[in-house]
């Protein structure tokens, strides 16, 4: 479904990916772990065409989509949720909801997924009409989850979904991700808890300073020493 070759992406004069390739198949879960810093969400920012590489190509659905408008990209398939979550503070749940939808003109169609989401995140549907900011980190990871699904996307790209929330709610996230991929949508996952991203992911990639290096099932990875060494709290 999606295949990079070879992108180099600089922020001025950082050299931030390097030569970084990599590829997701339709119907997966694929992660991506590494430190802080290591690129990740340079890398998933570069796919949702918000910034552009230098050098390499991006193949989505067999398009080349290297250097588009993020908006044509999130027309072809793809959503991202991004680091931080980024609701609309202002505005409320269901208004947040509907943004997602934007580039679609099927009311009744919006409606109902507007409806599916509720089911898929009960909490949300409590608060439909609270404004966005007032909402805890949690339900603001579950709005922005939300936001991206009402695109309708094939590949769903996550930057850290797990980040600053509490473990009960870590555990339903990752559990909404899975139940999300079951019903369809490829997902690309950037996660520092690695525990949690191998545990339901099929395959991993580990990017250290911009570098791709290694990759494998997520079997083999949970298995690596070097793994286990370095982002498994050598377990």
């Amino acid at each position: 479904m999606l295949k990079v070759n070879n992108i180099d992406v600089f922020y001025g004069n950082i050299h931030a990916l390097k030569d970084v390739s990599l590829e997701v198949n339709e119907g997966e879960i694929v992660t991506l772990i590494g430190a802080n810093g290591a690129g990740k969400s340079t890398l998933l920012k570069t796919l949702s065409g918000l910034l552009k590489p230098k050098n390499g190509d991006i193949l989505y659905l067999t398009q080349s989509i290297a250097g588009k408008q993020a908006q044509s990209i999130v027309k072809s398939g793809i959503s991202h949720v991004p680091e931080g979550r980024r609701v609309f503070a202002n505005m409320s749940v269901e208004e947040n909801l509907e943004l997602g939808a934007y580039l679609r003109n099927d009311r009744d169609g919006i409606k109902k997924d507007i409806e599916y989401i509720y089911e898929l995140f009960p909490r949300l549907d409590e608060r439909k009409k609270q404004l966005s900011g007032t909402l805890s980190g949690g339900e603001q990871q579950m709005l922005a989850m939300g936001r991206a699904l009402m695109a309708k996307p094939k590949l769903l790209l996550m930057d850290e979904p797990s980040m600053g929330l509490a473990p009960l709610v870590v555990k339903k996230i990752f559990e909404i991700i899975k139940t999300v991929n079951e019903q369809g949508t490829t997902v690309l996952l950037v996660e520092q808890n690695a525990n949690m991203a191998l545990s339901i992911a099929n395959r991993a990639y580990v990017l250290e300073t911009g570098k791709i290096v290694l990759s494998g099932t997520a079997k083999e990875l949970q298995e690596s020493e070097q793994v286990k060494a370095a982002y498994l709290g050598g377990l």
